[in-house]
């Protein structure tokens, strides 16, 4: 009888310490969750922004580049033809060949900074 009443007083008189551990190891997962989310909205804005700026790249050298085979060819329709298919070829490729040029860089990336932010917590 004497053990369970000093178990009883035991859990009374920690109650309110794990109680406060564990909302401060909760608070440490939020925020943590939160550090890793912020940093993976910033670099998914900086992948978005960078492929705009390549867009552009391309649409005004395929614009120059036209322009160009459009004077070496004497026709407007056979130089900007010409662009429009190596640019169908060069989407062809990157649709065949997406997933080892893009998909798993980027989630290698993703899981390397992830792993990153787990071995600084620790």
């Amino acid at each position: 009888m004497a053990e369970n009443e000093s178990l009883g007083s035991f859990f009374n008189t920690n109650k309110s310490l794990a109680k406060e551990y564990l909302e401060t190891r909760l608070e440490i997962f939020r925020l943590g969750a939160i550090r890793m989310a912020s940093k993976s909205a910033g670099f998914l804005v900086w992948v978005i922004i960078s492929l705009f700026l390549v867009f552009l790249i391309v649409l005004f050298t395929g614009v120059a580049v036209g322009f160009w085979l459009s004077e070496l060819t004497g026709s407007f329709i056979s130089g900007f033809g010409l662009v429009a298919l190596s640019l169908i070829l060069l989407f062809v490729i990157l649709a065949v060949f997406r997933k080892k040029l893009f998909l798993e860089p980027l989630m290698q990336i993703i899981l390397d900074r992830a792993s990153e932010e787990i071995d600084e917590e620790e």
